[in-house]
Parts: structure tokens; C-alpha cells; sequence
């Protein structure tokens, strides 16, 4: 529920058949507001669909609209101090280890890295973005080392109390892991195919359409396997659930986040679409691995 895939195939080929998509660019400005304007246009032919099929197609269309929204987590505002971010990203960190998500993505990501590691013969590279306090790249440094591969991980974030302790975190731990200020945006310190694999987990729906096409251009320029992008499945089970688990930590916050970011999470449909625009290309890969979708996009 409130992914509506048949209407949002069918909104798709309207908009292809109307030669309204994929929509071309030439500069990152360019990039995101063609991607803010296909995301909107998507949306308001996927409703013209729901109407056309009627029954539950549009009782579930409208309940999505009921439940979307556009609002700010408080992550993304300034009504928190930079220590007050902190707690409620280590909140973060603590509930995805509870429902031993983080395991998983490790075991996932250095799998993948297996065969580079046999080709290349060289230290493998790992970046990611938006890290947080870094709880994601700690448990791969970790499982690295647990089995013995030859890695470094650069962990990043554009809030210096997430890097401070980020790296407090991997020198304690003595890790093959360094964090640094970055901007997602903007990569330009970084030559081309400098990671193997570059990360997002968990802050998709932080970034508006646009500036996640950014973010995934700027990312497969700098990678040599892939662009994974990890976040919640969209749904109504979701809606209410991550609320609640939320609850039991008993931070105002982190619980009010959760029910945000919950309504915001994108469909399957729209992240292919973000990627399509991004890359020019549809050869990428969406998998829902619940409770979360998995987005690959490789470089050419």
C-alpha cells in the first residue's frame, strides 16, 4: 500500500508517450529543478490515473496524499543546537542496531566487494554520505576487520558535531575509518572513481527530488561500483510503526522525526525516476529488503 505500482508505470509511459520525460540538463542547477518538476508532474498523473481506475487504485492515492508531506525534520532546522542533532542521530544509530539493520547493510555492501578485492588486489574504498554519528560506517569498519579485508572507509556528514564524534568513535575503536566535513552536494575534492562503493542510508527522504538527483550525479562520478541508497519502504505500516518504535527511546525529537519521516519516504517508482534523471540512464536496480528499499545505480 501507497507505492501504487501499476499507476505509477502507467503515469510513467503517459508522460514518455506525451514526451514529457526524461527531461535533459546540462548543470546541477539544471539537474535539480528538472527532477523537483518531473517528481511533480509524476505525482499529479499518477492521481489523474487512480481517478480513471477508480475503487481502491484511488481510495489509495488519496490516502498517499493524505499521508505525504513536505515538513522539515528537526534534523534539517535550526531549532536544535548542534548537541541536541547529536542525541537524536545517536537515537538513530541505536534503533537500527536494535533491529540489527546495520549487520546487514555491511554484510551486503563488503559482499558486493568481494570480487574487487580479488580483481584489484588494493585497499577497498568506501565513502559515505550523510553518515550521522556514524554508527553504518563503524559496523562495516568493523565487519572489515572481522574478516580480515584490506579497507578504508571515509564516513561524512556537513554537521562538525556528527564528524567530532565520528571520529572519536573510530580512534576509540582503532578502525580503518575517518569522517570528514563534506557536502553532499558537491564533491570536488574527490577525483573521479576514488570509492569503490558510495553509501546513503537511512536520509534519502531528507533531500527534496532534485537535490537527491544532485547527490547521486555527483556520487557515480566519484565511484567504481556503485551508488547504494538505502531508506524506508514507503507505506502505511511504516507510517505508523516507525512513530512507535521511536517511542521507546523517549526522546520528543527523535519521535517527532520518526512520524515525519515516515510520510515522506519515497516510492519505489520516484526513486527510479530520480535515478533516471540523474544518470540519463535505467539501467539501475530497486529491492525491498523491509523494511527498507535498496537503490543501486552503477556508473557507466
Amino acid at each position: 500500500m501507497l507505492q501504487l505500482h501499476q499507476e505509477g508505470i502507467q503515469a510513467l509511459e503517459n508522460l514518455r508517450t506525451a514526451g514529457e520525460f526524461p527531461l535533459a540538463w546540462k548543470t546541477m542547477a539544471e539537474l535539480e529543478q528538472q527532477t523537483n518538476k518531473a517528481l511533480k508532474d509524476f505525482l499529479e498523473e499518477r492521481y489523474k490515473v487512480s481517478q480513471q481506475l477508480g475503487g481502491m487504485s484511488l481510495m489509495i492515492e488519496l490516502l498517499d496524499r493524505l499521508v505525504r508531506t513536505d515538513d522539515k525534520e528537526s534534523l534539517d532546522g535550526d531549532t536544535l543546537s548542534e548537541s541536541e542533532k547529536l542525541e537524536v542521530v545517536q537515537a538513530l544509530d541505536r534503533q537500527n542496531h536494535l533491529l540489527q539493520l546495520y549487520p546487514r547493510y555491511a554484510t551486503m555492501l563488503l559482499g558486493m566487494l568481494e570480487e574487487v578485492a580479488a580483481r584489484e588486489h588494493r585497499p577497498l574504498r568506501i565513502l559515505e554520505l550523510a553518515s550521522g554519528s556514524g554508527g553504518l560506517a563503524i559496523a562495516i569498519a568493523e565487519e572489515a576487520q572481522r574478516k580480515k579485508m584490506n579497507i578504508s572507509v571515509t564516513g561524512s556528514d556537513i554537521v562538525q558535531k556528527y564528524v567530532d564524534e565520528g571520529n572519536r568513535q573510530a580512534t576509540a575503536k582503532k578502525l580503518p575509518l575517518n569522517f570528514q566535513l563534506l557536502n553532499a552536494f558537491d564533491l570536488p575534492e574527490f577525483r573521479e572513481g576514488a570509492f569503490d562503493i558510495t553509501i546513503m542510508a537511512h536520509s534519502l527522504h531528507h533531500f527534496t527530488p532534485g537535490q537527491l538527483a544532485v547527490i547521486i550525479a555527483q556520487a557515480v562520478k566519484h565511484t567504481t561500483t556503485a551508488f547504494i541508497g538505502i531508506d524506508g519502504h514507503r507505506s502505511i505500516v511504516m507510517a505508523g510503526g516507525i512513530p512507535l518504535v521511536a517511542l521507546l527511546q523517549a526522546i520528543p525529537a527523535f519521535i517527532a522525526d520518526g512520524f515525519t519521516s515516515a510520510r515522506k519516504f519515497y516510492t519505489e517508482k520516484e526513486l527510479e525516476i530520480i535515478a533516471e534523471i540523474a544518470t540519463g540512464r535505467s539501467d539501475h536496480s530497486i529491492t525491498v529488503e523491509w523494511p527498507v528499499n535498496i537503490l543501486t545505480v552503477r556508473p557507466r
